[in-house]
């Protein structure tokens, strides 16, 4: 997630660019993924793709990879790829939405969000299609060690996807991943935005009055905790991506999310499409922290610093 511009657009004024809100955006997701993100990505896929396993018993298996460097499987080099790269992507995107929508009069709220799903989609299949997919099949992929058959190495195995499917073995569940942003950014803003006007009115506050950092990071709390109702579309795509080998005869030969979702459904009910969700939950409160009310912060001073200068 990137930090957007909240300031309502002018019906007919075309908002300029702000270049330093790519690299705010680009910046705050290396932070959010190098810090408390990719562990909560790493047990989120490993619940997903094992779903069978309880909390505990999918920390324990993290843990035998490698200890604390478990956690942070796909790091190095795809989620660096990732987090550096969509920010840009969807905040530009989600600009342009947004003002084409608020120029044919559509409420500044509306804009927001439909600028937000939109810059989903997009990163989705511009950057994060094959990040994803390769970070996916890293963390998956460790569990060929585990029945004593060495892995490939990162690069082998991008080859060995490459030849196989080329553009498409690579981007493997990237339209589950549009389908996550989508929904994510969608909801994410949305509820987020939902819970700054609920504290603006126990607050006696107007609309053009800004928040502490405190409630900002409370909005984005209940947004980020709030948006996680998508899990199934998660699991789909964890499926689709992974490395693990399966004996179920069940399972589709070519994996659709339509078919995935019923095979997953028919093999673990309703609960197996929510398996991971608790720590999804957490990775989702800490990228909408991150993303929305620290990027807040930094993008108030990075304007200070600037007027300061003139």
């Amino acid at each position: 997630m990137v930090a957007m511009d909240s300031t309502p657009a002018v019906p007919g004024q075309r908002k300029k660019i702000n270049w330093s809100n790519i690299a705010v955006g680009a910046t705050m997701n290396m932070f959010e993924v190098t810090t408390l993100g990719q562990p909560f990505e790493v047990i989120k896929t490993q619940m997903a793709s094992q779903r069978g396993d309880s909390m505990g018993t999918a920390l324990k298996k993290v843990w035998a990879r490698g200890g604390v460097l478990g956690f942070y499987q796909g790091l190095i080099p795809w989620a660096w790829i990732e987090a550096s790269t969509k920010g840009g992507v969807l905040l530009f995107t989600a600009a342009e939405i947004e003002t084409a929508t608020t120029a044919l009069g559509v409420a500044p709220s509306l804009a927001g969000l439909l600028g937000g799903m939109g810059g989903g989609i997009v990163q989705a299949y511009a950057t994060m299609g094959f990040c994803t997919c390769m970070k996916t099949a890293e963390i998956t992929r460790s569990k060929m060690s585990a029945q004593g058959v060495a892995p490939p190495s990162t690069w082998k195995l991008f080859g060995d996807m490459w030849k196989e499917g080329g553009i498409r073995g690579i981007n493997k569940g990237v339209n589950a991943v549009a389908l996550r942003q989508m929904t994510n950014w969608g909801s994410r803003m949305g509820f987020a935005r939902l819970a700054e006007q609920g504290i603006r009115k126990s607050r006696g506050l107007s609309d053009s009055e800004k928040l502490g950092t405190w409630e900002k990071i409370a909005a984005s709390t209940i947004g980020g905790a709030a948006g996680c109702w998508n899990q199934p579309i998660e699991v789909v795509r964890v499926e689709m991506q992974s490395m693990a080998k399966t004996t179920s005869a069940n399972r589709p030969e070519k994996l659709t999310v339509g078919n995935t979702l019923a095979y997953i459904y028919k093999e673990n009910g309703i609960k197996g499409l929510y398996r991971g969700v608790t720590p999804r939950i957490g990775l989702g409160i800490w990228q909408t922290v991150c993303m929305v009310s620290f990027a807040d912060v930094v993008k108030e001073y990075i304007a200070g610093s600037a007027a300061a200068k003139k």
